[in-house]
């Protein structure tokens, strides 16, 4: 009885020790993990991918008005980027027509769902949107998740198309600060509905990896065309699409 009393505090002792190292170890490992090999692995990606500096930060409404912010991108074929926002439970949006824009008006007043409402046209590389997504929040059409894309002539080292984005969030209908004309209001945080976006093409199976441009908007907040304000840390989140 007395022996074990007296070696009680060096076990304890020696149980300490081993608790420390091994935190020690852990937290070394932590940080190798997040500032050494992650970084690196993402400026791997970056290399191997085309340079987007050289693409323009902002949309642009058909008067010429600046539009909405790129903070997206996403490498793969159009059917893949289809594929992949499908997947994500994202809606194609419909083209604007009478009927569809008669329909929208019908249900932002009566508050009916209509998943593939259209969106508004912008514009780049002189031409408008080429493919358009949306995620209604609930049954109100006047509040929605929605990226717009564009092809754009750069590929990847395997000759695949790049696509840029612009993903915004409207949170309510109103009349333009610019023009007056009735339009969806934006939420100015743009970087929560990229961080949206991609949380959503995790959860699918066809999301390869992805990669982030630093300090790609230089000029880090604006007004869009219907005049709402909107604000970012700079950052394009760029996804790799599986190959079929």
């Amino acid at each position: 009885m007395a022996n074990s009393t007296v070696h009680t505090p060096t076990r304890r002792w020696s149980v300490r020790k081993r608790v420390a190292v091994l935190l020690v170890t852990l937290l070394l490992l932590y940080g190798a993990l997040a500032y050494l090999f992650l970084p690196a692995l993402w400026r791997h990606y970056s290399r191997r991918h085309p340079s987007l500096e050289d693409v323009p930060g902002i949309t642009y409404a058909a008067d010429g008005i600046p539009g909405d912010p790129l903070n997206v991108a996403l490498i793969g074929a159009k059917e893949q980027v289809i594929r992949i926002m499908l997947a994500a439970k994202w809606h194609p949006a419909d083209p604007i027509t009478l009927r569809s824009s008669l329909k929208i008006a019908e249900a932002s007043v009566l508050k009916r769902s209509y998943d593939e409402a259209p969106v508004s046209s912008l514009f780049l590389f002189g031409r408008k949107q080429d493919l358009a997504f949306e995620q209604q929040v609930g049954n109100d059409p006047r509040k929605r998740h929605h990226v717009r894309f564009w092809l754009t002539e750069k590929l990847d080292p395997d000759d695949r198309p790049v696509w840029v984005g612009s993903a915004t969030f409207d949170e309510r209908v109103g009349l333009s600060h610019r023009t007056g004309q009735i339009t969806h209001h934006i939420d100015g945080n743009v970087d929560a509905e990229r961080d949206h976006l991609f949380r959503t093409l995790e959860q699918t199976d066809d999301l390869a990896g992805k990669y982030v441009v630093d300090g790609f908007h230089k000029i880090r907040e604006g007004r869009n065309g219907g005049g709402d304000h909107w604000h970012t840390d700079g950052n394009l989140y760029v996804g790799i699409i599986k190959r079929d």
